[in-house]
């Protein structure tokens, strides 16, 4: 499975943006999409996931603020953000689960600053 993230960039705080990410297969097939972000010096942390069953989980600090959700005719999963601040600056990664192998799109920046 080869993902396609992009949608990532500059954004003032409380400001929005919207990530695309592109799946290379039916997203129909694929158990489990999800982003993930990593800023400097921390952790990989989970923002939110989606099961091919429509089953959503977010991370506590998003919660209220992303929305995740799937287009099926495009096989495209989306992270609508808003409310941004500081604290979500950070390297955006897609991830997609299949068979019990995960599979990681390349990441996109964001950056929230004035």
């Amino acid at each position: 499975v080869q993902l396609q993230a992009s949608g990532g960039g500059l954004v003032q705080p409380g400001g929005s943006l919207r990530l695309s990410c592109a799946a290379s297969r039916s997203i129909f097939s694929i158990n489990v999409m999800g982003w993930y972000r990593q800023a400097p010096g921390k952790q990989r942390e989970l923002v939110a996931a989606i099961t091919s069953g429509g089953r959503i989980n977010y991370g506590d600090s998003v919660k209220g603020r992303f929305t995740i959700s799937s287009d099926n005719g495009k096989n495209t999963v989306y992270l609508q953000m808003n409310s941004l601040n500081s604290e979500d600056t950070a390297v955006y990664y897609c991830n997609a689960l299949v068979e019990n192998r995960l599979y990681w799109g390349q990441g996109t920046q964001v950056t929230v600053s004035s």
